[in-house]
């Protein structure tokens, strides 16, 4: 439970935009113990689960990492399990279904805000840059498959000479100078902060900030070892 609990009672509170101090003091405890639950220290009793399920107004089954819905709604098991053969199978791993989700609600969060700022070129400019990233995920898993290459155009000389990954950079160039754009115009950016993320899109929020938590925890961790 530790690790689950403590990264999302971490990320609830952040999204909140309460400090560690207040949201203490509002759920009853010491900031030093929050501080020892929020950083895997010190496990809570149920009353302290149940006080924060109200609290941050989610169910115990997202605080404790068991569903990546808020209100409790658990993966279909049908995404997960067939039953058509006598013993039945599943359908790869639990965590790669939670990632899928985690990846496609977070670009539907994305497009949807890109969409409601009408910047064309900023849009073409993110889907390329998505795509390249999963160009060359899929190559990769698809070369060490032993598939021949040839399903792709571009020779694989090229391919390893980081021809996608310059197309890739290029992808973001282009989006940045497009935002750029946007703001030298005076267009009216989508409202990104946690409150109205939470409140526009209910079903999306979540999943993006559980990957801006996951980018934040990887990158701190390669800064802190150098």
């Amino acid at each position: 439970m530790a690790n689950d609990f403590s990264r999302t009672l971490s990320l609830l509170r952040q999204e909140k935009g309460v400090s560690q101090r207040k949201a203490a003091a509002e759920l009853g405890i010491s900031q030093a113990l929050l501080s020892h639950y929020e950083n895997g220290i010190r496990e809570p009793g149920l009353a302290f689960v149940v006080k924060v399920c109200s609290y941050y107004h989610v169910s115990a089954d997202y605080l404790l990492g068991r569903t990546l819905s808020r209100d409790g709604a658990m993966i279909d098991a049908d995404d997960l399990y067939d039953s058509s053969m006598e013993k039945g199978t599943l359908k790869g791993s639990i965590l790669a279904t939670l990632q899928k989700k985690l990846v496609v609600n977070t670009a539907s969060l994305l497009f949807d805000a890109l969409g409601k700022l009408g910047n064309r070129e900023a849009i073409t400019a993110a889907g390329d840059y998505l795509s390249a990233g999963l160009y060359q995920i899929l190559r990769a898993l698809y070369r060490r498959s032993g598939a021949n290459e040839e399903y792709f155009s571009i020779d694989h000389e090229v391919y390893d000479a980081g021809a996608v990954s310059a197309d890739m950079e290029l992808s973001k160039l282009r989006y940045l100078c497009a935002l750029n754009d946007s703001v030298k115009k005076g267009e009216e950016f989508p409202a990104l902060d946690a409150e109205n993320l939470s409140a526009n899109y209910p079903g999306l929020s979540q999943s993006a900030a559980q990957v801006f938590h996951n980018v934040d925890e990887r990158c701190r961790t390669l800064t802190e070892n150098h």
